[in-house]
């Protein structure tokens, strides 16, 4: 069992750490929690969970502006192009413990996060406050960077911060600028043998150290000379295509027992009555208002996979011709 939204939030206060609290409907995108939260003037999170080939798992947590290209954040962390990947949805509920749309900085929070290795974007430091859920994505809270760091350090995490829209060089004289963040050896995931790779939603959404080399260089913020153009690296053929098609099939049916249930409770003698021959019109309204989001989740995620399977089609088409 992980940590609770209460829990995560009595912490706070016995830390002594500022924050203010936003109660609102279940979201499950950024666009969503614009609605509540997105005139107060704090800057905005989006956070994506990644894993590479030796299953390693990494948080990203960066503003909602900030560009993060994932086949140059691969690079930086030496781990090639395609180093990086979304984690599948096991991992997000084993490992992370949060529902999906919940991933944020806090999740780390957890012993079974302790080495996911967390990447902050240096541009929350310019921000009075910014918006992260508390792992749940009924409440928005807002806190500063420095009391965000207090938390972690709490918890024996010290903060990372890089910026993301850098485009270092990464050559044989100028490594990689960020892979001393990358932890040593993989993580093992409780039934990870049968999980398969998903992607997720960013949304507003992993406790204890990276390694000692990573912890030397943790609270820099990496901000390398800029470069027009990565260098480029030959990709390495394995043989097989990618096997990264989400498993929706949970999703799919937890959308239709919900429609089920809405339209059971909308079919009453009561409610036929009030409505009489507008009754089909007022369920429908009612159903597109409740499983709109979730359709829309369903949708982002068959869009992020097959974004996934295209590039990894393109690499492995690319390669046959180096």
């Amino acid at each position: 069992m992980g940590y609770t939204k209460e829990q995560l939030l009595a912490q706070l206060k016995e830390l002594q750490i500022n924050f203010s609290q936003y109660e609102h409907p279940v979201i499950l995108t950024v666009e969503e929690g614009e609605k509540y939260v997105g005139n107060l003037g704090g800057g905005l999170s989006k956070n994506l969970f990644l894993k590479d080939k030796k299953h390693r798992f990494y948080i990203v947590s960066a503003l909602v502006n900030t560009k993060v290209d994932i086949k140059v954040l691969s690079q930086r962390l030496g781990l090639g192009k395609g180093g990086l990947r979304m984690a599948p949805a096991e991992a997000l509920t084993e490992m992370l413990q949060v529902p999906l749309g919940c991933v944020t900085p806090f999740a780390v929070v957890n012993d079974s996060a302790r080495d996911v290795v967390l990447l902050l974007d240096q541009g929350f430091k310019t921000h009075e406050f910014c918006f992260f859920h508390p792992l749940a994505n009924d409440m928005t809270i807002s806190l500063n960077a420095h009391d965000l760091d207090k938390f972690l350090k709490s918890i024996g995490k010290d903060p990372s911060y890089v910026d993301f829209e850098a485009i270092p060089v990464v050559s044989k004289d100028q490594p990689p600028d960020l892979a001393a963040l990358v932890p040593s050896s993989s993580i093992v995931v409780p039934h990870q043998s049968e999980m398969q790779p998903s992607s997720q939603v960013p949304a507003d959404g992993n406790h204890a150290s990276v390694e000692n080399k990573s912890q030397i260089v943790s609270e820099q913020v990496f901000k390398p000379s800029i470069s027009k153009k990565v260098t480029k690296e030959k990709p390495v053929n394995n043989g097989h295509s990618s096997n990264s098609f989400a498993d929706v099939g949970p999703l799919v049916e937890e959308i239709l027992h919900k429609a089920s249930d809405l339209l059971l409770s909308e079919i009453k003698e009561d409610t036929i009555k009030q409505h009489g021959e507008h009754l089909g019109t007022v369920v429908s309204d009612n159903l597109r208002k409740v499983l709109v989001s979730d359709l829309k989740n369903l949708a982002m995620i068959f869009k992020n996979s097959a974004y996934t399977e295209g590039f990894h089609a393109g690499i492995h088409h690319q390669s046959k011709h180096l």
